[in-house]
């Protein structure tokens, strides 16, 4: 892969190239990138959407929304220490008009839309999509879907559901946001179709990126941007764009950090352990004499926390770098964090996070919420809109179809569409809209 390609400004529907040194610095293509994901009412409703604790009301606790944000953050540092290298190794990108500052802007559009197609409910939503066709009344439509096509919704993936919202054009909406190839291609940590399932221990092929609805426009962007393909015959994947890696540590440092401090700030992980856990991460650049001026424990967290994210950063951008050249050759099946020099510490961190935090009483009475909510709703609607399309749709159909927003209310002709299409309704609502929905369907006053 060429670096020149893959940081390509080309936009679904363009005729005519983007060259980098033709760009507007004041308005950046990439910046455009953040600016369109970020006024999306996809992205604002990730505001009232699980990150750890479902329907949460406590006011420190992250959601989708904050820990997008975060991710954004860290992914910009990330990519501006990794773009000024790049452009010290690889000259002629100089020459050509790219800038360090570009990279940044790649990695934090991409990280802000990283959760940008998660369902209600955390990832319990995404289970709890899969398992309604799995084992639940949408067993029914199997006969009359390819096996890619079922795969897609038994599997439910947030990933692939993310470049939906990204890029599937709808009626008068042509390519969606109209992201960027690059920024898309950063995006895509799973570049391939949902089979086959896990082909490779690859952290390219751990999931899946796109749904069969959108890949025609994925190939595109992959050829594209250069992409290596490392599937055959009739299956599409391909290897990692370099910026995904980047993308992922992003997500890998917030999340194994912030959802501990969440831990910490409920009152599920005691402060002794944490200052253990966190110091052993921090100990070469903890000043002393500073922390032991701290009197509070929010304030003791939040600078070991600081300082955590800051020696990961660092230690994520030497692990890209002292592997540019393998990454570049689609010979890098790892995580960057995989092969940190802090792995064993952020492992302990996440064990003791899964046993005190996402296994928690709290969690689990929620997540079993949140599944009768999704199957509901998903039982409701996508026998209605089945029903109508097919003109046997009885009065209480036609009534629930009313509640759908008017964008969802196209017919789709096959049945993997029309299924799809409600998947995507269902998972575009906040955890709060899910719950009001299925409580207007149960017949619930409140």
């Amino acid at each position: 892969m060429h670096w020149e390609q893959l940081l390509s400004l080309k936009r679904q529907g363009d005729t005519a190239k983007r060259l980098r040194k033709d760009q507007d610095d004041t308005r950046l293509g990439f910046e455009v990138d953040y600016d369109r994901i970020i006024f999306s009412a996809a992205f604002r409703s990730l505001q009232d959407k699980t990150q750890v604790i479902p329907l949460s009301k406590t006011d420190f606790v992250h959601n989708r929304l904050t820990h997008s944000l975060e991710v954004s953050v860290v992914g910009r540092s990330l990519g501006r220490l990794v773009g000024k290298q790049v452009l010290e190794k690889h000259g002629y990108l100089k020459e050509l008009g790219y800038q360090m500052n570009d990279f940044g802007a790649i990695v934090a559009a991409a990280a802000l839309a990283h959760d940008i197609g998660n369902p209600p409910f955390g990832h319990s939503g995404e289970k709890a999509i899969g398992e309604y066709f799995k084992t639940g009344n949408g067993l029914r439509f199997k006969a009359q879907l390819s096996d890619k096509e079922w795969q897609d919704l038994i599997d439910f993936e947030g990933n692939a559901n993310g470049f939906s919202v990204l890029a599937t054009s709808r009626e008068g909406i042509e390519g969606s946001l109209r992201i960027s190839y690059a920024t898309l291609g950063a995006f895509m940590k799973y570049p391939k179709e949902s089979l086959p399932k896990k082909p490779t221990s690859k952290i390219c092929d751990k999931k899946y990126g796109f749904f069969q609805q959108d890949k025609a426009f994925f190939t595109d962007v992959a050829q594209e941007l250069g992409l290596i393909a490392n599937k055959s015959g009739d299956d599409i994947g391909y290897e990692r764009h370099p910026l995904a890696y980047l993308v992922e540590a992003a997500d890998d440092i917030c999340y194994t950090i912030i959802d501990f401090e969440d831990g910490i700030n409920l009152g599920l992980i005691q402060e002794e352990f944490a200052l253990e856990y966190l110091i052993k991460l921090v100990k070469n650049g903890i000043d002393t004499n500073k922390y032991h001026q701290l009197t509070t424990k929010e304030d003791r967290i939040s600078y070991l926390r600081a300082l955590a994210i800051g020696s990961l950063i660092n230690d994520a951008v030497k692990v890209f770098m002292d592997n540019e050249e393998a990454i570049l050759n689609g010979d890098f099946p790892y995580s960057l964090m995989d092969k940190s020099q802090y792995i064993a510490q952020m492992k302990d961190i996440i064990n003791i996070s899964i046993k005190n935090v996402y296994q928690c009483r709290e969690v689990v009475q929620k997540e079993v919420i949140g599944y009768k909510i999704i199957n509901t709703l998903l039982d409701k609607f996508c026998t209605a809109y089945h029903n109508t399309i097919d003109g046997k749709a009885s009065n209480y159909d036609t009534i629930v179809l009313k509640l759908l927003p008017e964008r969802f209310l196209h017919p789709k002709e096959k049945v993997y569409d029309q299924l799809l299409h409600i998947c995507h309704f269902v998972s575009l609502l906040t955890d709060g809209k899910a719950l009001q929905t299925y409580n207007i369907i149960e017949g619930n006053p409140n």
